[in-house]
């Protein structure tokens, strides 16, 4: 009779789960449910990043993610979500906004002082030149379908999920920093509260209850994208089927990065 239960009960929750990811009540989630609610400490392992191989996540999903370098105003409100939904230490970033000036020579300058928590209120004053043009490019985890970062990691602790997902176990983790010297765009770091490794995580444990990523949620000029590739009515899909200008950072590397950027600069490194 338990058995029974057990199987009724779990065939409800994975319905419960596909319902929320298909858009049916994940608009009354968000309304109730606010950024940075959840205690990650009272999270079950299997969204925290932890290896949870008894419940796979549905795979028919295609997570994309999309940022509008033409649309961010460098306001560092996606900073500031983040730090507060994973207690990320001062000094490290798990999101950085980068500021791109340039002068009349042509010439680059980058920064990104305090990884653009503070917002940029004011212009550098550095710059011998006049300026000629100013924008700013979030960075984040690039979520490769071909993560040279779990290929190095000795351990196992650096894995990809079954829906795409490259997350990280906090318990296999040595802190080597094979997985930072692999990741050709500089998202991880070795969290010194945690002592293991540590980056963005695409809000995976938000994603797995129909909730979109905090930075995406809190965005003011909705200049951060999120959903499913398979989904032909989904935002994110109908922007890569447009005639815009979307790049991906570092194509070389062969890493097939899921974040892609629009209005992408020749300047951004």
């Amino acid at each position: 009779m338990m058995d029974v239960i057990q199987k009724e009960m779990s065939r409800d929750r994975r319905a419960f789960i596909k319902n929320v990811l298909s858009g049916t009540i994940a608009g009354s989630l968000l309304l109730v449910i606010p950024a940075g609610a959840m205690d990650l400490g009272n999270i079950p392992e299997q969204i925290t990043g932890m290896r949870d191989d008894t419940e796979p996540f549905i795979t028919k999903r295609k997570f994309a993610f999309i940022v509008d370098i033409t649309r961010c105003i460098g306001c560092g409100s996606c900073c500031v979500a983040d730090k507060n939904e994973y207690q990320v230490p001062d000094g490290m970033y798990r999101t950085w906004v980068e500021r791109y000036v340039i002068d009349d020579e042509d010439n680059v300058y980058v920064d990104s002082p305090n990884g653009g928590l503070d917002g940029y209120q004011e212009p550098r004053k550095d710059i011998p030149h006049p300026v000629r043009d100013t924008f700013f490019v979030p960075k984040l985890c690039n979520m490769c379908e071909h993560p040279s970062c779990v290929q190095v990691c000795p351990v196992g602790a650096t894995y990809q999920t079954d829906d795409g997902f490259v997350l990280i176990d906090a318990k296999r983790c040595v802190a080597c920093g094979y997985c930072i010297q692999a990741c050709p765009y500089s998202v991880r770091f070795i969290n010194p509260k945690t002592k293991t490794a540590d980056k963005c995580t695409w809000c995976y444990h938000r994603v797995r209850k129909g909730l979109l990523p905090v930075c995406v949620n809190v965005c003011p000029v909705q200049a951060r994208k999120f959903g499913d590739l398979n989904d032909k009515e989904s935002e994110v899909y109908k922007i890569l089927h447009q005639p815009h200008v979307v790049s991906i950072l570092k194509p070389g590397m062969g890493n097939k990065p899921s974040l892609h950027y629009v209005g992408l600069r020749r300047e951004v490194v």
